[in-house]
């Protein structure tokens, strides 16, 4: 079992910058792909970003390339979620998420922990 705890939330200002960390218990993450989603109000779950184990490899879906960086230091048990050049649509609660495979999945439904979610808010 792994219990994941998101930090970080809060509210941000259009273009403007947060990070958000993700730690883990439980478990070593080094064995897991990990993940963050995100849900707006009224909206489905999306896919933002996703790193292999190794953090040799990740994805990023095309509204926040180039703005947001995930990263990884297994020996903290950590992931990280850096949010530069924030604009009003990226509020919702952020979530993150491991995957037992340890590859780089987009598919929420692919990943086997998920934490409780952080609130991010960006105001134009």
């Amino acid at each position: 079992q792994v219990q994941l705890v998101e930090f970080g939330g809060g509210l941000g200002q259009a273009g403007g910058s947060l990070r958000l960390s993700c730690a883990a218990s439980g478990r070593t993450l080094s064995t897991f792909g990990m993940g963050w989603f995100r849900q707006a109000p009224g909206k489905e779950r999306e896919f933002v970003a996703s790193i292999s184990q190794s953090g040799g490899s990740t994805y990023y879906a095309d509204a926040v390339k180039g703005r947001f960086t995930i990263s990884r230091d297994n020996a903290k048990n950590t992931v990280y979620l850096q949010m530069n050049t924030l604009h009003p649509e990226d509020t919702a609660v952020y979530y993150c998420a491991a995957n037992f495979n340890g590859r780089a999945i987009t598919i929420s439904r692919r990943y086997d922990f998920w934490g409780q979610g952080t609130q991010v808010t960006v105001s134009s």
